[in-house]
Order: C-alpha cells, then structure tokens, then sequence
C-alpha cells in the first residue's frame, strides 16, 4: 500500500486577489488572479485532490479579524471546492479554528502561535483532532521566524517540531523562505531532516522549480507527506497534471518493492 503524500497547488490571497511573492516580500507581488475562486477550479480540474490556502493579509493583521476581501474570498473559494482545503495566515486563537473548520475547511494551520503559544497549539489537537490542525514551520537559515516572517524567534526548526510533536500535532508545514517564490528548487533535505529529528509527517514548502522538485520529494521517503507547490505552477515551469502523475508513479513503484 502506498504511503501517504499529496501535492498541493499553493492559492495565496492578498486583498481578496490571488498572488505569488517572492521570499515573503509584499514589495515583489505578482497578482494571477481577482478571483482565487477560478484558480481552486483550475488546479482540481487538473487534478488537485488537495488546496493550500494561505491569508498573507492575516499574517500580519489582529486576532479574528473575520471582515475583508480575503474572508470573502475564501467563502467563495470554498463554495467551488470539490476536494479538501488546508487553510492558514493570522490564526491566532481556538474561536478562528473553530470558525474555519465550521466553514468548510478540513486542515487550519497554524504559525506564529505555534511558536509563541503552544499550550494553544496542545487544546486545538485536543479539541479539534490532529487531522485538522496542523502546524506551519516558516524558517530562514534553519531558525523560525513568525508574524508573517519578520520575526526571529530565536529558535531552530528541529527545537519547535520536537515541542509540536509533543502537543500532538502529525504533520507540519516547512518552508525554506530563502527559497520560497524564487524558482531555485525546494529545500528537500531540510525537510527530510526535520521528520527524522521530530517523527514529524513534513509537508516540503518553498522553491519548487521543476518536476526534480516532485521525485526528490517522494524519494526522501516516508517523512515526507507531500510538497507544496506555487510559483512553479503559476508561470508554467510545473505542469500538474505531470507532476501528479509523476508522483504516483514513483509512489507505486516504492509499494511494488523498488521496480
């Protein structure tokens, strides 16, 4: 039986539109799209069995803030969505959990506050269950950095997902910031690292430039629960479709035993 790994078609939203940055940096926005909606319909119309949703605007906005054009972006995401959405940026409290699970969404993930407050992190496992909340690992240089990735927090990757396996989060979300939105190939073996340090399903974010990109991916083994994908996708360097293929491929290959 294969083992468990997704590919995740990455649809930001910055003022309700959906766009690419590079490295986090609002100053190097690329807008693809008004309506994040169409973009959910284009990537499970070729094939997505999973959405990666993030709120860039929530990153760095208060706590429950549930007005503007992101929110309303999302509701009509999720009134098209055929497969499961994961969804994070700005969550920040138990209520904003509940509310996006209530709204339709099957992952939340949660960031700065994994950090800064795990003792949330541990009761929205509790209540919620490890399949739908998770937790995202935004790091530069191996150390995390918070509030939308302009904060250091001191510590490195491996310390914080030693301390979210012990609040009982399953899988995390890894990006190599350095890499992210920068068509410079995504940061595998930090990665594959990471859930050798943690026992962590890690999630690859960042720098996806080819299809090498997916096979290096499922070839690291079975740590590695799948790989987000992003700017690739949006300027054609990565076609879905293949890379899904290409991944199922390699998947049923290691489950026939090699061959």
């Amino acid at each position: 039986m294969s083992r468990q790994f997704e590919l995740y078609p990455a649809i930001d939203m910055r003022g309700g539109r959906c766009v690419r940055l590079r490295q986090g940096d609002a100053a190097s926005e690329t807008v693809f799209s008004d309506r994040p909606a169409d973009m959910a319909v284009r990537w499970q119309d070729q094939g997505a069995r999973w959405l990666h949703v993030v709120n860039l605007d929530g990153a760095l906005a208060s706590p429950d803030s549930w007005t503007g054009p992101n929110v309303d972006a999302l509701r009509a995401l999720l009134a098209v969505a055929r497969v499961p959405v994961q969804f994070g940026g700005g969550i920040r409290s138990l209520d904003s959990v509940a509310r996006l699970l209530d709204l339709g969404v099957e992952r939340v993930i949660l960031g700065t506050v994994a950090v800064t407050e795990p003792e949330l992190v541990r009761e929205a496992v509790s209540r919620f269950g490890a399949e739908h909340v998770t937790a995202s690992l935004d790091a530069r240089d191996g150390m995390v950095r918070t509030h939308g990735w302009l904060a250091d927090s001191g510590r490195a990757v491996a310390d914080v997902g030693r301390d979210l396996a012990g609040a009982g989060v399953s899988t995390v979300v890894h990006t190599d910031i350095s890499r992210d939105g920068m068509l410079s190939g995504a940061n595998v073996a930090a990665s594959a690292a990471l859930a050798d340090a943690t026992g962590l399903s890690v999630i690859v974010s960042g720098g996806v430039s080819s299809l090498k990109d997916v096979e290096s991916s499922v070839e690291a083994g079975a740590g590695i629960g799948g790989l987000i994908i992003g700017q690739a996708l949006y300027t054609g360097a990565v076609d879905l479709a293949e890379a899904l293929a290409t991944a199922q491929r390699l998947l049923s290959r290691e489950s026939d035993g090699g061959d």
